[in-house]
């Protein structure tokens, strides 16, 4: 496609988290008009309440396909991350902390076979720790734990700094952003999605409308037609204030998780509740993950609780996303469903949804995302039961 072409592309994204404002701020770089539409503000659901590991749970249990997305996004982040900061002045606070799976004799399910394969296969660096070794990395670690497995390359970012800078990037670039902008269906001419209808009765028109609502784009893509199985999957997150070490590294543990931030702050995460889109924090889930905290780092008893919150995550049936463009509708695509693994996925999906809707092949095989592929339900990485 040359120059003057991309000059005049007018794009929509319906959509103001991580992955519409990035794949905006990409598609603005490289000569787009574009108009970035979320109803609420831009990056306060799932993007701003995330915890920001840069590696997904379990990702033994997911195909070949999508840790290779995953391999791809993750090798972004360093160039990604020190560009944002020369143009807006923000770290996204993107470091190497690690992460770490402490084993314990009453775990209901041992995942060390499975994740020691998929390191080999896929060459990521793991440690296979001892008890002495592991208390060793982990000082404050439960004394119950009899060992564990570390992957010490694995990083996390600041999701609200993230979010933070990419807004200003993609401003800086001439994105324009309408907040409080509700989307009620297309536009379409001669068999064509050719722009959006709001409420209120406002039409904008484009060439291309690109669907990343998250937890909502399930609901939206039934106005334009499409059957799109993307639900909320609430997820609750408690913050403790503690000194700087009490945790060293990312811990995941099927009770909970926790990601140490540099100022000592520690998030304790996370439920996964299909409760539909029913807001607010919950005494029992709360108390849940810090009784889950005290008991895998006993120091965290002495850490002040600093505040709860929740967010919605967008899941899908297989827990993988939705990438590409929608068949049988020209004009529209969707970026949506990533569930857990947003952030981590969101460099890759604005590079490849950017290029691909400026008419660019994929460089990489993406039918495992494809809309309206085959689904197999799979409680370990997709949606979990209702009432969960």
């Amino acid at each position: 496609m040359n120059g003057s072409r991309q000059q005049r592309l007018r794009v929509v994204i319906v959509g103001g988290g991580i992955i519409g404002c990035l794949t905006a701020w990409y598609l603005a770089r490289r000569g787009a008009a574009v108009t970035v539409l979320e109803r609420g503000r831009a990056g306060m659901e799932s993007s701003w309440a995330g915890a920001g590991i840069l590696c997904p749970i379990h990702p033994w249990l997911y195909p070949d396909a999508f840790t290779e997305l995953v391999e791809a996004s993750l090798a972004l982040y360093p160039e990604l991350s020190a560009e944002l900061h020369h143009l807006t002045g923000i770290s996204t606070e993107w470091c190497r902390s690690g992460l770490l799976i402490p084993e314990f004799a009453e775990d209901r399910v041992s995942h060390r076979e499975a994740a020691l394969a998929w390191s080999a296969r896929f060459e990521w660096q793991v440690e296979s720790l001892d008890a002495s070794a592991l208390h060793l990395a982990e000082p404050l670690l439960s004394k119950a734990a009899e060992g564990g497995l570390l992957w010490p390359d694995v990083g996390q970012v600041r999701n609200p700094r993230l979010l933070q800078a990419v807004r200003v990037a993609m401003l800086q670039a001439g994105v324009e952003l309408r907040e409080g902008a509700d989307v009620v269906g297309p536009l379409e001419e001669n068999g064509r999605v050719c722009g959006v209808l709001l409420a209120g009765g406002g039409r904008l028109q484009a060439e291309q409308v690109l669907l990343a609502a998250g937890s909502w784009s399930g609901e939206l893509a039934g106005q334009f037609g499409l059957k799109l199985p993307v639900e909320p999957v609430k997820g609750q997150i408690v913050l403790l204030k503690t000194m700087p070490g009490t945790v060293r590294h990312i811990i995941k543990h099927d009770d909970a998780y926790f990601v140490p931030r540099t100022d000592g702050r520690v998030l304790v995460g996370a439920s996964m509740e299909r409760v539909g889109f029913a807001r607010g924090t919950t005494d029992a889930v709360v108390d849940s993950l810090l009784a889950a905290a005290y008991r895998i780092v006993p120091a965290l008893q002495q850490a002040e609780i600093e505040r709860q919150w929740m967010g919605f995550r967008p899941g899908s049936p297989d827990g993988l996303p939705y990438l590409g463009p929608v068949p049988g509708k020209p004009g529209l695509w969707v970026a949506s469903g990533h569930y857990r693994n947003g952030v981590a996925l969101a460099p890759i999906t604005a590079e490849l949804m950017s290029g691909w809707m400026l008419g660019e092949v994929p460089k990489m095989e993406l039918s495992a995302f494809r809309i309206g592929r085959p689904l197999q339900a799979s409680e370990d990485v997709g949606l979990p039961d209702k009432g969960d």
